[in-house]
């Protein structure tokens, strides 16, 4: 069977950057800026996007093109005779499984707010009602799991109708309103009352803010977030990279992905700090930032129920994007491995997933005596956590190293397919870098991660 190709570039970037676009830039980095000191963290974070993102994406990317295959598969096709490394496509293809198992259900929370801000239910809440509404909704098994369900069966359906019909048409119409919902919010948050004194704390370094955090708390907490962000060590960008022609050389593209990447969740800041300061809301709020912090902003500004609806839509197709790109990724590696037909690999899949979520599901109520990682965690702070801090970290190394020993496919051949067609080059210098600095880097983060 012919392999299936993106129907345009813009496509490809738009569904590559949509599946590193998810939770971790509208939900995680805000908060993750107003933990370790604002601007600070936010130079830190382009930096490390730069030398430790970048270049370990379009080694993904090069691994799909070369093999023209899913993660599952792809090391079969480049591996030296013998060699072990296809073990980990199985891992990979595990670890798409398990994240899965939770997003889905928070793509479902971004979907009920959305629903719950549209029909006016935020109206006139206090602060407390705010919070109890969040823990309410975490509290019901039935509107977890409906919301769920919703985003299951929707992913699915979309990718069972093929990568150019289905997955690229949605996800590029998805990604554009998503695009033109943020500049909107931006530009109204702009004219809050003391959005300058939010943007100053954003965007400009503050080195007191070091003092007070500390260096390596912040430096690590860069990297972390710059690594995760884009959704590498699981073969999720892998699988795009197999949809490629030789048209544009790899390190391009990864650097346009990430560009896209780090817009939105910059401008999510841009959405979420003037508010912050203007409704006297602390930035260092953490997690709950978005659920329990940020509708008291929306329930008492003008406007706030249409501001409201159009900022969790936007949260919804954010995350959604992921859940399609990572169902793609689910797909064809079931399509490679066992030779089924995207219809029923789309609905064994569906099937799968809709039992395995019940698991995070129950975790925040019927089971919520179970706490895995310590007092007060769930179920979904342990799938969280094999994936987050085991999975795409260690996933990552094994890429790297695999593109750059000899044991591997080797820096050359990585190399050759990264640099086919215009555009920007790996350069030979960059040798010694990926070779040696660059995992380091990985393994401190795998190290501070545990």
């Amino acid at each position: 069977m012919e392999r299936e190709k993106f129907k345009s570039r813009l496509g490809f970037l738009l569904l590559s950057a949509g599946c590193a676009i998810g939770i971790g830039n509208v939900w995680k980095f805000p908060y993750m800026v107003g933990n370790n000191g604002g601007g600070i963290f936010v130079l830190f974070y382009l930096v490390f996007l730069a030398i430790i993102g970048v270049p370990v994406l379009s080694m993904e990317l090069a691994m799909g093109r070369a093999s023209k295959k899913s993660t599952a598969m792809a090391y079969q096709i480049l591996e030296k005779p013998k060699s072990k490394w296809h073990i980990h496509g199985y891992v990979a293809m595990l670890g798409n499984y398990i994240l899965m198992m939770f997003y889905t259900v928070v793509a479902g929370w971004m979907l009920f707010y959305f629903f719950e801000f549209a029909m006016g239910n935020f109206e006139g809440l206090q602060p407390e009602q705010v919070t109890k509404h969040f823990q309410d909704m975490l509290a019901s098994p039935t509107i977890l799991t409906v919301t769920m369900v919703c985003v299951v069966v929707a992913g699915f359906g979309i990718c069972s109708f093929g990568l150019q019909n289905g997955v690229e048409r949605i996800t590029k119409w998805m990604m554009i309103a998503l695009l033109i919902i943020m500049i909107f919010l931006m530009i109204y948050s702009f004219t809050m009352p003391k959005a300058a004194e939010g943007l100053k704390f954003y965007l400009i370094p503050d080195w007191k803010q070091v003092e007070k955090i500390g260096l390596f708390q912040i430096v690590t907490s860069a990297m972390n977030q710059a690594f995760f962000t884009l959704s590498l060590g699981i073969g999720a960008m892998m699988i795009f990279g197999s949809y490629l022609s030789g048209g544009k050389s790899l390190l391009g593209e990864a650097r346009n992905i990430a560009l896209l990447d780090t817009f939105v969740a910059i401008v999510s800041g841009l959405i979420i700090f003037p508010s912050c300061f203007s409704f006297g809301v602390s930035p260092d709020s953490g997690p709950s930032l978005i659920f329990k912090t940020l509708p008291n902003i929306f329930t008492s500004m003008a406007g706030g129920r249409i501001f409201g609806s159009l900022f969790f839509l936007f949260l919804f197709f954010a995350s959604f994007s992921t859940v399609i790109a990572v169902f793609e990724n689910i797909l064809a590696c079931n399509m490679d491995l066992f030779s089924v037909s995207r219809k029923k690999a789309s609905f064994i899949n569906m099937i799968l997933i809709l039992v395995l979520s019940i698991p995070c599901v129950l975790g925040f109520n019927l089971w919520s005596g179970f706490q895995p990682r310590g007092e007060g965690t769930t179920i979904m702070d342990l799938e969280d956590f094999i994936v987050s801090n085991l999975l795409l970290p260690i996933g990552s190394l094994v890429y790297l190293l695999f593109c750059t020993t000899r044991f591997g496919w080797g820096f050359s051949n990585y190399r050759d397919e990264a640099n086919r067609g215009q555009g920007m080059k790996v350069p030979k210098w960059i040798k010694g870098y990926v070779t040696f600095v660059l995992p380091i880097l990985i393994i401190v983060l795998i190290i501070q991660g545990l």
